[in-house]
């Protein structure tokens, strides 16, 4: 799916976050509908480390919020996501600009919204890998988002509205 206008500006504010952004990370594409998020991780005087290559924690600063993101865009305000976990592992050191490519797909989203009819939360498990342009794996960052349903009470837009008791000041 084509980048949407909407989408072009959400990226351009992505890359200009300065927690996002202090990564030395790039976001590339976000398709229209949110369902795939693509990244790119150039090695640089930002991104170097110590030995020449790429710095572990922008490589897993350039992972971590997407998949919650995502998620957050594709189920809406009914919707509480949270990461939950992450885990990565280095298999080669980055000596080049790596990529990352994040999909969901509709059935997957179908299947946590049924999911979440019979129980409370759910987690989510997802392995991100950071490529060079050989496909050459280097790190594999493991993601477990946390994904619930909203209660009525504490949803105000499910039609249900929580008056707060009045508070007086003297």
């Amino acid at each position: 799916m084509k980048e949407s206008w909407k989408t072009r500006i959400v990226r351009c504010g992505f890359n200009l976050f300065p927690a996002f952004r202090g990564t030395g990370a790039r976001v590339i594409y976000i398709a229209g509908d949110y369902s795939e998020i693509r990244i790119k991780l150039p090695l640089n005087w930002r991104t170097r480390n110590y030995v020449g290559t790429i710095f572990g924690g922008s490589m897993y600063g350039a992972v971590d919020p997407i998949y919650m993101y995502m998620f957050l865009k594709m189920l809406g305000n009914d919707y509480i996501v949270w990461d939950k976990a992450a885990s990565i592992r280095f298999k080669k050191p980055g000596k080049s600009t790596l990529n990352a490519t994040f999909k969901i797909t509709y059935e997957e989203l179908d299947e946590v919204k049924r999911a979440l009819e019979g129980k409370r939360s759910l987690d989510r498990v997802y392995d991100v890998e950071l490529v060079d342009e050989s496909g050459t794996v280097h790190a594999v960052v493991e993601k477990t988002i946390y994904i619930r349903k909203k209660d009525r009470e504490s949803n105000p837009s499910s039609g249900n509205v929580v008056s707060l008791p009045k508070i007086e000041s003297k």
